[in-house]
């Protein structure tokens, strides 16, 4: 079977995860479930835990070399050279809240870079997704970002300001400044980045991100045309949580990136 075979055929078993985590959100979404605070003060509910294990409970059988990077249940066989990056509710505070704008993250990364990526918004049932070398779909549909003469016209978009550090909070107010101001859109999570990719919002702007956080995401933005960074341009894989404390661009239009870079004053 050819390298594109074996993506496309993951691809199909990364809409099965979806579908599975999704069966497992829906009957929760707006109802009655358990939550408590994690070690990190994060909140975690019944749906994120029902979820990430309806997604192991399929690699398990059929991706059993594999490893697996949860967010709930950590990882398993962490010395494989391709691992399922799986965020089963990225935005738990809008799903406490009722909101439907977080979603389930579902990457593949193959030595340590994300080939393929999932964003997928189960009560919406909005699902974006690409595998490297294909463009991003949204519900089987190909989209592409937008294009953004200028900086000055951009949307920008973070999930909150209260997620930055006293000196990421300088970097993101240049980056504010240098925006339209009343385009300046708060909240989100991972849904920010499906309307990126879909060409509503043109720059992504995040802090303290963590893998099961941004993996999907790249393939998602960048399948599109955008592109996806550190807050010093540098592509991001596996290793970005860490060196670069998880801070992320995402931006529609590529040509923006060292405009965007620039206003936040290099980053440092």
């Amino acid at each position: 079977m050819s390298a594109a075979a074996d993506l496309a055929a993951d691809l199909d078993l990364a809409n099965r995860l979806a579908d599975a985590a999704g069966a497992a959100i829906r009957p929760l979404f707006r109802g009655t479930w358990s939550e408590e605070r994690k070690a990190d003060a994060s909140f975690v509910t019944e749906a994120d835990r029902a979820a990430e294990a309806a997604m192991r409970a399929i690699l398990e059988m059929e991706r059993q070399q594999d490893g697996i990077h949860g967010e709930e249940y950590g990882v398993t066989r962490e010395s494989a050279a391709r691992q399922w990056v799986l965020d089963p509710i990225d935005g738990t505070t809008s799903f406490i809240a009722g909101r439907p704008i977080f979603g389930t993250l579902i990457a593949l990364m193959q030595d340590g870079w994300p080939v393929i990526g999932v964003i997928d918004q189960p009560v919406l049932k909005e699902r974006w997704a690409s595998r490297v070398g294909e463009a991003t779909t949204l519900n089987g549909r190909a989209i592409r970002t937008r294009p953004c003469p200028e900086l000055s016209g951009a949307v920008l978009a973070t999930t909150s300001p209260n997620l930055f550090g006293e000196d990421e909070a300088d970097a993101f107010m240049g980056l504010a400044r240098g925006v339209a101001q009343r385009k300046i859109v708060w909240g989100g999570d991972c849904y920010n980045y499906g309307l990126l990719a879909s060409g509503h919002i043109d720059v992504v702007c995040e802090a303290g991100l963590k893998l099961h956080d941004y993996a999907a995401l790249v393939r998602v933005v960048e399948g599109a045309g955008g592109i996806m960074a550190d807050w010093q341009g540098n592509p991001l894989d596996a290793g970005s949580a860490e060196a670069e404390n998880g801070r992320v661009l995402a931006v529609g239009d590529p040509a923006r990136l060292e405009d965007v870079l620039e206003a936040m004053g290099g980053a440092r």
